[in-house]
């Protein structure tokens, strides 16, 4: 089984900065993706962004510059810095995991979500 622990969400006025993390555990063998969603009231969840095992990375438009991917092999662990938030940020943070497990083959994973509020 593959657990995911998120860290880091929280309240911040606009134009200021907060990093989410997300490490993996459990029975991995390896990690192919990983990403960051976010779903805010009322509307669907989006792909924020995401980066694979080579380190290649894709963002929404939306915060293409404002808003860095990273992952730390080593630690099974995917980052999120988001810089010049805006009240439009605001939502509950999803992070992604898909790889393949040592027990049950490949598996999608998802945690347990982290809220960011940016007040304006």
């Amino acid at each position: 089984q593959v657990r995911l622990v998120e860290s880091g969400g929280g309240l911040v006025q606009a134009g200021g900065s907060l990093r989410l993390s997300c490490a993996a555990s459990g029975t991995i063998f390896t990690i192919r993706a990983m990403g960051w969603y976010r779903q805010a009231p009322g509307k669907q969840r989006e792909l924020v962004a995401g980066i694979i095992s080579g380190g290649s990375t894709n963002y929404a438009d939306s915060v293409k510059g404002r808003f860095t991917i990273s992952r730390d092999n080593a630690k099974n662990t995917v980052y999120l810095q988001m810089n010049s938030l805006k009240p439009e940020d605001t939502a509950v943070y999803y992070c992604n995991v898909e790889g393949l497990s040592t027990t049950r083959g490949w598996f999608n994973s998802w945690g347990q979500g982290t809220q960011v509020t940016v007040s304006s």
